[in-house]
């Protein structure tokens, strides 16, 4: 199937209707579409067909569902942590730069469950005191989707009442290959 350029009046119809989109994952960038390229002819008074460019394999996302071993291990609490690490007490910065050396230590060490503790989400959304409690809590799934390891990490999950319950994730990382 041969592809065709969009005329000016499509071009300006398709930028228009991406403007008024609004992105199901808030932080995700959107592909820009390609200018519409000045037909050119070459010597021999042909078009040249346009070069695609390679496509690159798509992330691997974490699975939302592990297999039923997994499971049953998180949900009883028999899931041990290979390695942990507490961002309790650091600024927004500090933490993500922890969280990804802690990333990058545990990929280098074979582990497969890493468990962050970024303390207990806030008990309401309307907590008053202007303070930014919860804060990591509230960036660390942006952190772990944007992260150079985002492709090896299996599963993010909230840890048992053992492990710290809502104040704390598994990140369960995918085998080396």
């Amino acid at each position: 199937m041969v592809r065709r350029h969009l005329s000016s009046e499509e071009q300006a119809l398709w930028t228009a209707l991406t403007r008024s989109v609004r992105p199901l994952r808030p932080g995700a960038r959107t592909p820009a579409l390609p200018a519409v390229p000045v037909k050119a002819t070459n010597e021999t008074g042909l078009t040249p067909m346009p070069s695609s460019p390679t496509p690159t394999p798509p992330a691997r996302a974490p699975s939302a569902v592990l297999d039923s071993g997994w499971e049953r291990r998180i949900r009883s609490g028999n899931l041990a942590p290979d390695m942990a690490i507490d961002l309790h007490g650091h600024t927004l910065a500090a933490a993500h730069a922890r969280l990804n050396q802690a990333l990058a230590a545990a990929w280098a060490r074979d582990v497969r469950v890493l468990l962050v503790v970024t303390g207990k989400p806030p008990k309401s959304a309307s907590s008053g005191n202007g303070s930014r409690r919860g804060a990591i809590r509230g960036e660390i799934g942006h952190w772990l989707e944007t992260s150079s390891f985002a492709d090896r990490i299996a599963s993010v999950r909230i840890a048992h009442q053992r492990h710290g319950g809502d104040g704390a994730l598994y990140v369960i990382l995918r085998r080396k290959k």
